[in-house]
């Protein structure tokens, strides 16, 4: 039986929980990076096109998955995923207005998080980076929490 706080990931101080924050960091900037070549890599073309913006929706959806995981590591995959989901999917849907638009004509900034407009497939696309990311960070927490050949469980 896990008890709250000793291990099990269930406290923000919590040993476990805090290992977690290097890993979710280091996954951040890998997302970046490969949101960021995805796009330097993708000859022209319409295919091309498409792997590289919807490649990078998913990983829009994975990068705000880490950045969850970073800010609350005690946090379930299943709830670090929903919470990206949900955010990914009330960013495009802030896109139905006029405010995203216009902070992308003035802002590259803007227009990387907040895109300019909405565009429905977008939706599918973060629910896949929503499920790829949480099955890898649900794998990632099975890893470390199996014990190493020899090792005797604690009861």
């Amino acid at each position: 039986m896990l008890i709250p706080g000793t291990g099990d990931g269930s406290h923000p101080r919590d040993p476990a929980a805090v290992r977690i924050r290097p890993a979710a960091a280091g996954a951040a900037v890998v997302t970046v990076g490969a949101g960021l070549g995805l796009r330097a890599v993708a000859a022209d073309g319409v295919v091309a096109d498409g792997v590289a913006k919807y490649g990078g929706d998913a990983l829009y959806t994975v990068l705000l998955l880490a950045l969850v995981v970073l800010a609350a590591p005690h946090w379930t995959p299943l709830r670090a995923a929903g919470t990206a989901l949900a955010a990914s999917w009330a960013v495009e849907l802030f896109q139905l207005g006029p405010v995203p638009a216009e902070l992308s004509r003035h802002s590259v900034a803007a227009r990387m998080v907040l895109g300019s407009t909405f565009n429905a497939p977008d939706l599918f696309w973060y629910a896949v980076g929503a499920a790829v990311g949480g099955l890898l960070h649900a794998a990632m927490g099975r890893r470390r929490r199996t014990p190493a050949a020899g090792d005797t469980p604690h009861t």
